[in-house]
C-alpha cells in the first residue's frame, strides 16, 4: 500500500531511439506524472527526453539531474545521492515522479542509482522498455539467435582478457558501451576471427544511426552509445 503522503516513483524505459517504440503503458504514466525527471550529460540535451519530447503535455514540473559516466558508480556515491535528492523532495511532498530512461530501466540502465536509493521509501514501478540489444539486431538485419544459441554481453570497458575469454565461449555476442574503447575491441575481434561477423551500429532507430563495416569506423568518433553485434553462425 502506498504510505499516506507520499508520492510514487516510476521509473519507464523510453527505448533507444524512436519515439514510436515507447510503450503503451510508459506513454500514460508519463503524461499523467506532475513531475517528470531525466538525465542528461553536463551542459548537454537530455537523450530520453528528446525521445519522449513530442509526448509531454507541457504543464509538468521537470527535473534534470546528471549522474556522471565518468566516474565509477562506488566513487561518485556521494555525488549521485545529491543529484537524486531534489526528486527525493517531491515524492517526499507527495507528487507523483516518472523517471525517464534510455532503453530499459533495469538493463544498464541510470534508473537502477535512483531505484537501490529510494525503492525502500516510496512504492515504486517499473516499467520496461525496448533497449538496445533488441534495436541493434533488428537495425542491421541480422537474425542474433537461433534455438539453444548462448548469447553473452559485454560492456567494452572490461580488461581485454576477460573480453577474450568471454568471446571464446559464447554463440553471439553484443558489446556495448564502445566509445573510447573501440580499437580495443576490434583487435581483439581480428585476433580471434569473429570481425568478419561483427556488425557496427551506433545510435540505433535515432534519425542519427550510422551503419559502419567494422574496418571503416574512425576510434575517435565512436560515441557511447554504440554496439557491435556478432550473429550466431548458424542459420536454422
Amino acid at each position: 500500500m502506498q504510505p499516506k503522503g507520499k508520492g510514487r516513483l516510476y521509473g519507464i524505459g523510453v527505448g533507444p531511439g524512436d519515439p514510436e517504440l515507447l510503450t503503451l503503458k510508459a506513454l500514460r504514466l508519463l503524461r499523467a506524472a506532475p513531475v517528470v525527471a531525466y538525465q542528461s550529460a553536463t551542459d548537454k540535451e537530455s537523450i530520453a527526453r528528446a525521445i519522449v519530447a513530442q509526448y509531454l503535455p507541457g504543464n509538468q514540473i521537470e527535473v534534470l539531474f546528471h549522474l556522471p559516466r565518468a566516474l565509477e558508480p562506488e566513487k561518485a556515491k556521494s555525488i549521485y545521492d545529491q543529484e537524486i535528492q531534489p526528486i527525493a523532495d517531491h515524492l517526499a511532498a507527495g507528487r507523483d515522479v516518472v523517471v525517464l530512461c534510455e532503453g530499459d530501466p533495469f538493463f544498464y540502465g541510470s534508473f537502477m542509482y535512483l531505484f537501490t536509493r529510494l525503492c525502500d521509501q516510496y512504492e515504486t514501478e517499473v516499467v520496461p522498455g525496448v533497449s538496445s540489444l533488441m534495436a541493434c539486431p533488428v537495425a542491421l538485419g541480422v537474425p542474433f539467435t537461433y534455438y539453444t544459441d548462448i548469447l553473452t554481453v559485454l560492456p567494452a570497458p572490461l580488461p581485454a582478457e576477460e573480453l577474450t575469454t568471454h568471446l571464446l565461449m559464447t554463440d553471439a555476442a553484443a558489446i556495448m558501451k564502445l566509445g573510447r574503447h573501440f580499437t580495443k575491441v576490434r583487435d581483439i575481434l581480428h585476433k580471434l576471427g569473429l570481425a568478419s561477423r561483427a556488425r557496427y551500429i551506433e545510435r540505433a532507430s535515432t534519425s542519427q544511426q550510422r551503419i559502419v563495416p567494422l574496418d571503416e569506423v574512425n576510434p575517435d568518433e565512436v560515441p557511447y552509445f554504440s554496439m557491435i553485434v556478432i550473429p550466431t553462425k548458424n542459420r536454422l
